[in-house]
């Protein structure tokens, strides 16, 4: 900079000095440029003093972190909300999910990675006193991921993703917020949750895609006593040749899976076996997503046994106007028959709508009715705060 402003002040004062007509003239213009670079030369003594201050500050307030891993990886994901409910006439602000997670990635492969995910949850269960009813942090996943073990193919190792909720999470039904899954949902089919010790093989192809997992089978908030494994798997077709994209609201996909658990003994289960099935298609485009499942058990106690569909869709308004472009309307109905327990059917409705206020926020305000036999209704309005960093 300073070369160029001088070169710009020579050119200058040799046009003016061209047309001076005395030695006196000469002589000014001389000690007017002398000026002019001992001007520059304080002005930029000044900037990189200022420069050297700021970095220092950033330093000396700043909580140094140290780690083997050259790259970590913070984020967090928010459940907040209010309910208002006529079954037990509830009006309460809650928390229903506070996610802290780190990841540690690696020098030799980037790709590979160890994860550790934690929660917040309200012990109801506390039967001591003075901890009733407290809040406290539970181990979601916990895990080492490998790339490329085998052709397509990585695995997770430790308390890691089960085959299939994950995946319906994220491009199927998107409002974990509100509800869980139909397959996991107490008002659903309510057969499994989302983690769990064991190890899962994820491979991803352009048309193909699945997890293959060997797990104890409790999940990660039950005891395992050892009698039996499960073995759980998710097969899905890419009709459109999505299988290695991450799936997002602007894209369009056309999926179609098989998905179930061979859970041998389950402790969680009254030790006794839950085998289960489901198939499941998504088609997604930029307007709007639609979903259906079906899911039945083969073998499995009485308070599980059963079998139910749902069905969910999504409408983006954008369609409608451009003014519109955050908000949507969900919808979701939910239908399980147990086989022979005291409940005989559940059923569920969910209406609502949603706005992105940004790419960290979004705020849903919905309805949902639950029927159990028919004669057993509640009523529900819910706001709820989805927040990711």
């Amino acid at each position: 900079m300073k070369k160029i402003v001088l070169s710009a002040v020579a050119i200058a004062m040799m046009a003016t000095a061209a047309t001076a007509s005395t030695s006196s003239e000469l002589k000014e213009l001389k000690a007017q440029m002398a000026a002019m670079a001992e001007k520059i030369a304080q002005l930029e003594a000044k900037q990189v003093k200022a420069t050297e201050a700021i970095e220092v500050q950033k330093v000396e307030n700043a909580s140094q972190l140290t780690s083997k891993s050259p790259v970590i990886e913070l984020s967090g994901k928010h459940y907040l909300g209010f309910v208002s409910d006529n079954a037990d006439d509830t009006n309460e602000f809650e928390t229903r999910r506070n996610y802290l997670q780190v990841k540690g990635f690696f020098e030799d492969n980037p790709k590979n990675y160890f994860r550790i995910t934690l929660d917040t949850f309200q012990n109801t269960g506390e039967t001591d006193a003075e901890d009733g009813d407290s809040w406290e942090v539970r181990l979601k996943y916990a895990y080492l991921y490998l790339d490329n073990v085998l052709p397509y193919t990585g695995v997770e190792i430790g308390q890691s993703h089960r085959p299939w909720i994950d995946y319906e999470e994220h491009g199927g039904w998107n409002y974990r917020s509100i509800s869980k899954v139909f397959v996991e949902a107490d008002e659903g089919a309510h057969l499994t949750n989302s983690a769990d010790l064991g190890v899962n093989f994820k491979t991803k192809m352009p048309h193909f895609s699945s997890e293959l997992g060997l797990f104890n089978g409790e999940g990660y908030h039950d005891l395992e006593n050892g009698d039996g494994l499960s073995a759980e798997w998710r097969l899905t077709g890419h009709l459109l040749g999505t299988g290695k994209e991450k799936r997002k609201d602007d894209m369009t996909y056309a999926d179609i899976s098989f998905f179930g658990q061979w859970n041998d003994e389950s402790n969680k289960h009254k030790n006794e076996d839950l085998n289960w099935y489901g198939m499941h298609a998504v088609y997604n485009q930029p307007e709007f997503l639609v979903a259906a499942q079906y899911v039945s058990t083969e073998d499995a106690n009485a308070k599980y046994a059963g079998d139910g569909w749902s069905v969910n869709g999504e409408f983006r308004l954008a369609t409608l106007s451009k003014s519109m472009k955050d908000y949507g309307i969900i919808g979701r109905y939910d239908s399980w028959d147990l086989d022979n327990y005291t409940e005989k059917e559940r059923r569920r409705t969910i209406a609502g709508l949603t706005y992105q206020y940004n790419k960290y926020v979004e705020f849903i305000a919905n309805y949902m009715n639950e029927e159990i036999d028919g004669t057993d209704e509640t009523d529900a309005f819910m706001l709820t705060t989805e927040v990711n960093w």
